[in-house]
Order: C-alpha cells, then structure tokens, then sequence
C-alpha cells in the first residue's frame, strides 16, 4: 500500500511540474499542442539512406522529422527521436539553433511529441545524428514514461494502458505490424483465389452459427432485444443461397459471452469463408496453403517457434479422424460403442467426468478435449466429428453417426473448424429442433432456431465447404505471443 501511495505522490508531483511548464511555454506565446508540421523523412529512412556516411563525417542534406523525445542526455544536448519507424538521435547545441532557442530545451520533457530541422550527420562514435538547427514543440506530454523497457512490465499496466506499452515496447509495436501484415496477406491471399469479401451484421435476432453464450442487447426505437454475433455463418449463407459469388469470405468481429483466459477473449477477430461445390477436403487444403503462404510472406519460412517448440507449418499436414485420435491416445476404440451410457462408462474409467454430457457426441468431444488435445502440437486435421454436436455440417457419406466436419490443431488449440456444409433444410430444421431443446433444459450454449435461414435453404444452397479461423489465434503464433491478450490491443479487462 505504502508503495502504491509513493508511485502516486511521484505521478502527481511530475505532471504538476510539467503543467507548470505548460505556463511556461505559453508565457513565451508558444502553443504546445500544434496543429501540423511539414515531416519529409522517417527515422528509419533515414538510418537506411546513410548506413554507408562514415564516424565523423556531415552532410548539408537537411530535414524535417518529428517524433516523441524518449531519451533526454547531457542537458539536452543529445536526445533520442521515436516516430513509428524507429528512432535516431537529436544533436543540439547553442552554435547550431542560437542561444534563446538552446535555453528553451530545458522546457522538453521525455515523452514531448516534437518536430525538428537539421542536417544529418554520423557523430566521431558512429551514432547517425540530426545536427539540430530549430525545434518545435508539437505535443506537450504531462505523463511520464517508464525510463526504460523494463519500466513496464506489469501485465495489468501493460493490457490497461496499451498506449504507454506501445511506446515503450518496440516489440509490441512490432506484434501489431506483424498482426495487420498478417490480416492483409489472408485477405490478398483469398482475393487472388477469386473470394469475394462481405460484410454481414453484427447485431442478430437470433444468436446462431456456433456453439456459444451471446452477449444481448436492446433496441430502444424497435423495442426489440438482440444479439451481438457470435458467428457470421448463416448471413454468409445466405449469400450464398442468393449466389452473389460461389466464394466468399467475411473477416471481422464475434463477441461470446464467456471466460477469459490466454486463449479467450469475448471479443475476437474471425474469418469465416464459403466455396461453392467443394467439400471439407478442399477446406483441409486451403487453409494449410494459405497459412503457409502468410507465414512466408511475414516471417519468411513455414517452420516457426513458439514458446520453445518448432512448428512446421509446411504442407500437407496430418489427417486423424476423431475416433481414431481417441483411440490412439486412450487406447478405447469407440466405433464400436454405441449408446451414451456406454461411452459414459469408459470416459469413467479413464477419470473423465461426463455427468453435464447429455449424448454420446458430446462424451467423446469431453475425452478428446482433455486426453487428446494437449498432445497435438504439430498442425493436424482432427476429421469426423460426432454429428451431435456439429448442428451445421453434413452427414458423413459413410457414416450417419458422424459428419464431414474438421478442425485444425496446432500447438493444441482449435485454430479452425470446418464442414460440408448442410444444405438440406429438412435435416437443418430437425438440428436446430435438438438444439433448441437442449437450450430449453438449460444449455445456454446451444442455438436457437432461426426460420429465416431455413427458409433461404429452402430456396436452394449449392453444395458448399464452409471454414471459420481464429485470427488471433493465428497471429500468437506468428508473432510467438504467449496469450490472447499480447495481439488484440485493447483486450477486455475487469473494472478496477
């Protein structure tokens, strides 16, 4: 507590310096919170255009950069520069900028936005340097910043104030360019495949397309209650019922109301995508081929680490269907076990418990969740799921117990979950009939019947593969990030 009260004493006592500076500057007739100012080169343009300028020597080559001030030493006289390339030092002296205008710098503070003229310069120990002639201050800044990296470490700062992470961290700038180059080589990625991208609502009548909890929500002028999406999947169908295009993809946000944890956030970036007359062996295909072009596009190579295992996303990867992987790692084979009751029996034995686990599907889906799931860490395809709990993918051909549906395991987790999707509205309405009463007997999870969609397969759905994939998901391990939190850069966090 004493170091709480300590921390907030020192916050307090330099903003109030640094405000009495604001007097200061505008005692002078200087406005510290400009409205422009003419940048003509970054820093790292300019590191890259004079890497070959030798220690010692200066150019006549002036410049216009602006950037914050974080690094301040020997009086002002060298001061580091960050803009969002990168930084480069500031050489000041009252020779080069006059006596008045020196003096002034001493009402700079770390963390200033400011802009600056000058020619370039490589100081006698080599650092690439702005010889200063005039300086402005662009943004005066009444907070200060962590002296260095280690400064902010707590994770709860770090999350909370994502500003302050980012302009100290340079790898966490570096997480979120990766996770927008990221996003942009998906979607090049699928344009070129000839998808076409769309847009669908956020806010739903019916909270459908996935297993999960929604958030809910009132619109005051319909007085009609809503739900916050937590899958674009049936309004993309219905897309492609109306066969605007038979390839179509939709990135962008679901919101679940659930836990949090590293691997869970209710908010969440998804991509979902439709491919008229393919099923889910060519969904298997696309996403190792696209996964693996967007890693060799970001990181250069298909073979990355992540919390100290190598992963090789590097095409084809494995198939397993679901049984079979159940069986391998249990060594219960339950192709041959029939009813709920029975598969209950083995889950026990093996110290599962599956009392909340109302059919046969859902056993299975609980033994594979804890004695499968931990030890697929090289991607794979877990193929073949139950039918009783993949509402929206088609019957297996071979098999009427399970359907053609997939998802993707890499380091463990569910980074996609595919079908063939279901077309026929007949079975479709009998699914959602089994889903709504699971939700009457309490499964908050399950979906709601929606008869608009059922209308629209009605009308006729061309045999389609469908796929969602976790973006966030994706860019944690591209970018090596340990939790969910670390690439979304304002995950949601409890009220203080």
């Amino acid at each position: 507590m004493e170091d709480t009260i300590n921390i907030k004493e020192t916050t307090d006592k330099v903003r109030a310096t640094r405000i009495q500076k604001l007097t200061d500057i505008a005692d002078k007739g200087v406005n510290p919170f400009k409205y422009s100012f003419n940048k003509n080169i970054n820093a790292k343009t300019l590191q890259t255009k004079y890497e070959s300028l030798e220690a010692g020597c200066e150019t006549e080559d002036f410049y216009a950069i602006a950037g914050r001030i974080v690094a301040i030493r020997n009086s002002g006289m060298f001061m580091d520069l960050q803009d969002d390339s990168g930084k480069i030092q500031l050489f000041c002296h009252k020779e080069n900028m006059g006596q008045e205008k020196f003096k002034d710098l001493k009402l700079l503070d770390i963390g200033d936005i400011i802009g600056c003229i000058g020619s370039v310069r490589r100081t006698p120990r080599g650092e690439l340097s702005i010889k200063v002639t005039e300086v402005s201050l662009l943004t005066k800044s009444l907070r200060a910043l962590p002296e260095k990296f280690h400064g902010l470490t707590d994770v709860e700062t770090r999350y909370r104030q994502r500003y302050v992470d980012l302009i100290v961290n340079e790898n966490v700038r570096d997480t979120f360019k990766k996770r927008s180059m990221i996003i942009t080589k998906i979607r090049d990625y699928l344009v070129n495949q000839g998808f076409l991208e769309v847009e669908t609502p956020m806010l739903h009548m019916k909270a459908s397309g996935a297993n999960a909890r929604p958030f809910m929500t009132h619109h005051n002028a319909l007085d009609m209650d809503l739900a916050l999406r937590i899958a674009p999947e049936l309004h993309l169908k219905r897309i492609l019922v109306g066969g605007l295009s038979e390839k179509i993809f939709e990135l962008n946000r679901n919101f679940r109301n659930e836990g949090i944890d590293t691997r869970h956030n209710p908010e969440f970036t998804m991509l979902e995508l439709y491919q008229a007359y393919v099923d889910y062996n060519e969904m298997m295909a696309l996403i190792e081929n696209m996964i693996s072009s967007v890693a060799m596009d970001v990181l250069g190579t298909t073979k990355i680490e992540y919390c100290g295992k190598e992963l090789d996303l590097t095409p084809p990867w494995n198939r397993k269907t679901m049984i079979g992987a159940i069986n391998e790692y249990t060594g219960i084979d339950f192709s041959s076990i029939f009813t709920r009751d029975e598969a209950a029996q083995k889950a026990q034995e093996l110290g599962i418990n599956v009392d909340d686990c109302e059919n046969w599907g859902k056993v299975l889906e609980r033994i594979f969740e804890e004695k499968v799931e931990p030890h697929l860490i090289q991607p794979v395809h877990i193929i073949d799921y139950p039918r009783d709990i993949s509402p929206l993918a088609k019957v297996h051909r071979d098999n009427p117990r399970l359907t053609e549906r997939f998802e993707t395991r890499i380091n463990g987790w569910e980074v996609c979950n595919a079908f063939s999707e279901l077309t026929d509205p007949l079975d479709q309405r009998n699914r959602f009939e089994q889903q709504a009463r699971a939700k009457a007997m309490g499964d908050e999870e399950s979906m709601e019947i929606d008869e608009d969609f059922i209308t629209a397969l009605e009308y006729g759905m061309p045999p389609a593969g469908g796929m969602g994939i976790g973006i966030d998901r994706i860019v944690m391990l591209l970018t090596n990030s340990p939790t969910i939190r670390d690439v979304i850069a304002f995950p949601t966090m409890r009220n203080k």
